[in-house]
């Protein structure tokens, strides 16, 4: 006996034969009804004698054989043998399995395909038993006298009928949907193309309306005018806010196939000053392919106005850099880590390990790699990279092949009030991290640093560049052994944990201020996958010693990525949503430096990545260097640190001391 909790099985197993039989047992009413159709328009709804004569007919007829008496005693007959064939040939391609809600014109392709093949074989038949004679098949010669016209009035019948029922049934589901709570949101759609019809298609077949389509816009000034789906094409971009403001929209559907970062920027720059949400299909492909649906469209990010072209990788290099290598990531759980380890398993490296402190966010990105890669061997491991012993101890363990460093502390005001923590975690958990790599003999050590280490002002920058020397000197004679150091410098990477843009993203969804230190503020930004992606490709490539810097592009104004999340928040910048300037924090820089463009700046086979020609720290420099940090890594005023800093890194210039208790500052 089933129970109720056997009901979701028993239908998942027999629910789609059994709507198949349904749908198979409506088109037969359908044919029945569109054969009678073909025979009532044929004599228009009368009924004529039958034709030959009845006396002629007795006389050609053998007696056995029953004379109808009228044209539908024929139709009866006839009907089986057209039901055989219409039943069969739609069958055969599957116009019972389409779900009519979803009907399309390919639908009605299909059903056009069906209805001409059974028509011609219909009409083969009849010629067949009319050519063979009475005498030879009985009853069936009488069957066969229907005229032509009969059989090309039910041709097209079928078509109407099925096609028409069919969309019959889509026309009453999107009509008759319910209405969001919410109200519908007034949208316009950019893209008169394929892509905007596909949203535009897609919006009509979300199973609650949300959404009233008010028109198109496009540049191109043929389809001004026209009409997609009853929806016209009331403007071009530049007109973009007049008619938004005209038509009260409230959302825009950005629907072009592979826009470019220059033309989202256009939009943003035209409706500046209106009150809209943008949103983008990603995949426009897929849109036009069918393969999509409206669950896919997303808001416009501002990675998408900041982000660049995908990078290009040597994917053969990097495979033989990783593949069936035993790969260990530190500081696995962050921003950076975590991305490196998504990207590293796509070269199928023998095993992956994942060194974090915090376990949270190792116990994150260790469920994230087994759900997406359950025959990968991750290895996570809880450590302290200040703890000397526990990293000897992994290395001694698992003998890592690939070792990418991004465990570091790297907020600057954060560390303008730690200092020594900087130089504890930066330079010496680092140091711990190296020297064990070249004791076990990993064959490659990719170090991340940063363009805060280029004429550093803070103590996050400097620590940063002392890390960079001390790598550079065990690639110094033979004291890298078979270990290659590689040093990969890159600037800011957009909604990284801690970084503007997260923290401007919480500013607004709370009515703002969006706080800015300075209105000349000027940063590097680059995508987390775009940053990661170079830096393996950077340590595939580096031979040792070398300090690699990746392209970063142009600078970006801080108060103008504010106001570009403010705008794409749907919200007025200095309206809606006011910005403030706190000033400048302790070790910041107005611009940070990351030069790609000088005498010692050599480019490299690969696009965005240069090679820093500077003259490597020497075992001899670094080493008395690191004693006097150690000296000052615990309980040493600020002061002494920087004067310390600045003997190891002369083009050290720290700003002034901050205040025991400075005023928290919301923008990071």
């Amino acid at each position: 006996m089933a129970t109720q909790n056997d009901t979701p099985l028993v239908l998942k197993r027999y629910g789609p034969a059994l709507r198949h039989t349904y749908v198979a047992a409506a088109h037969v009413l359908l044919f029945i009804f569109s054969f009678w159709v073909a025979y009532g328009l044929r004599y228009e709804f009368h009924i004529p004698p039958w034709w030959p004569p009845i006396a002629d007919a007795e006389a050609i007829l053998p007696t056995d054989v029953q004379i109808p008496q009228s044209v539908w005693d024929n139709f009866h007959e006839l009907l089986i043998f057209v039901l055989v064939v219409k039943v069969m040939v739609f069958g055969y391609f599957r116009l019972y399995a389409g779900w009519w809600q979803y009907v399309s014109i390919q639908d009605l392709v299909e059903t056009f395909k069906a209805s001409h093949i059974s028509t011609a074989i219909i009409l083969g038949g009849v010629y067949v038993c009319k050519a063979l004679g009475p005498r030879g098949y009985g009853a069936i010669s009488v069957t066969v006298e229907v005229p032509d016209t009969v059989l090309i009035i039910d041709w097209a019948a079928t078509i109407a009928l099925v096609g028409g029922v069919r969309f019959l049934v889509r026309i009453i589901r999107e009509g008759s949907r319910p209405v969001s709570p919410a109200g519908l949101t007034r949208v316009l759609i950019i893209g008169a193309g394929n892509a905007g019809e596909g949203v535009l298609r897609e919006l009509y077949r979300l199973p609650v309306e949300k959404y009233h389509v008010v028109g198109f816009i496009d540049d191109d000034p043929r389809k001004r005018g026209i009409r997609i789906h009853g929806v016209p094409v009331i403007g071009e971009v530049s007109e973009l806010a007049e008619v938004a403001e005209k038509q009260n929209a409230e959302e825009v559907i950005i629907a072009l196939p592979q826009p470019t970062r220059d033309q989202l920027r256009r939009v943003m720059e035209v409706c500046k000053g209106q009150r809209l949400t943008f949103r983008i299909v990603p995949g426009m492909a897929d849109l036009i392919d069918g393969r999509a649906d409206i669950g896919r469209l997303r808001e416009v990010d501002i990675n998408d106005i900041l982000g660049r072209d995908p990078v290009q990788l040597d994917t053969e290099n990097i495979g033989q850099f990783l593949a069936g290598k035993v790969v260990l990531v530190t500081g696995a759980g962050g921003s950076i880590g975590s991305e490196i380890c998504r990207q590293v398993v796509a070269f199928r490296p023998k095993r992956l390990m994942l060194l974090e402190q915090a376990e949270n966010n190792l116990f994150h990105i260790d469920r994230e790699l087994r759900a997406s890669h359950p025959d990968l061997d991750v290895v996570p491991v809880i450590a302290d990279i200040c703890d000397r012993q526990r990293i000897e101890d992994v290395f001694n363990q698992y003998r890592p092949d690939v070792v990418f460093h991004a465990a570091a502390h790297k907020h600057v005001p954060m560390m303008e009030l730690n200092p020594g923590e900087a130089i504890k975690n930066n330079v010496f958990g680092s140091k711990n991290v190296t020297d064990m790599a070249l004791k076990s003999g990993a064959g490659a050590f990719v170090l991340i640093s940063t363009d805060k280490a280029v004429n550093p002002t803070s103590i996050m920058g400097c620590t940063k560049r002392i890390t960079e020397m001390y790598c550079q000197s065990l690639s110094q004679g033979d004291r890298g052994g078979r270990t290659k150091f590689v040093i990969v410098r890159f600037g800011n990477v957009l909604g990284s944990t801690g970084s503007v843009v997260p923290i401007f993203r919480d500013q607004i969804a709370r009515g703002g201020p969006v706080t800015v230190t300075h209105p000349e503020m000027r940063r590097y930004f680059m995508t987390i996958p775009e940053a990661t992606q170079l830096v393996i490709q950077a340590g595939a490539m580096g031979k040792g010693g070398e300090i690699m810097l990746l392209d970063m592009g142009t600078p970006v104004k801080i108060l103008d990525l504010a106001r570009d999340m403010i705008t794409l928040s749907g919200f007025r910048p200095d309206v809606d949503i006011r910005i403030e300037f706190l000033g400048m924090r302790p070790g910041e820089k107005l611009f940070e430096e990351l030069r790609t463009r000088s005498e010692d700046i050599l480019p490299t086979h690969r696009e965005k990545i240069f090679i820093w020609q500077n003259r490597g720290c020497t075992k001899e420099e670094i080493e008395p260097a690191l004693e006097r940090l150690r000296t000052v890594a615990d309980g040493t005023s600020l002061g002494e640190v920087q004067t310390v800093l600045k003997q190891v890194v002369p083009e050290f210039e720290p700003g002034p001391e901050p205040a025991p208790l400075p005023r928290p500052h919301p923008s990071g």
